[in-house]
């Protein structure tokens, strides 16, 4: 019983897990920000093609 417990106890698996977990939510995070801070820069850019095109 006590070796089952202490092997319980060292595995490391729902560490890595966890981990790995938290380098996805941090990268989804800075790819919000990225593309919010370009989204003006962006929208600019489709008005201008937009605006040539319709002049064709």
């Amino acid at each position: 019983m006590f070796t089952t417990l202490r092997n319980v106890l060292r595995d490391e698996s729902g560490a890595t897990a966890i981990e790995y977990g938290l380098i996805a939510a941090l990268v989804s995070v800075a790819a919000i920000a990225a593309l919010t801070s370009m989204g003006g820069s962006l929208k600019g850019m489709f008005e201008r093609v937009s605006t040539a095109l319709g002049a064709v």
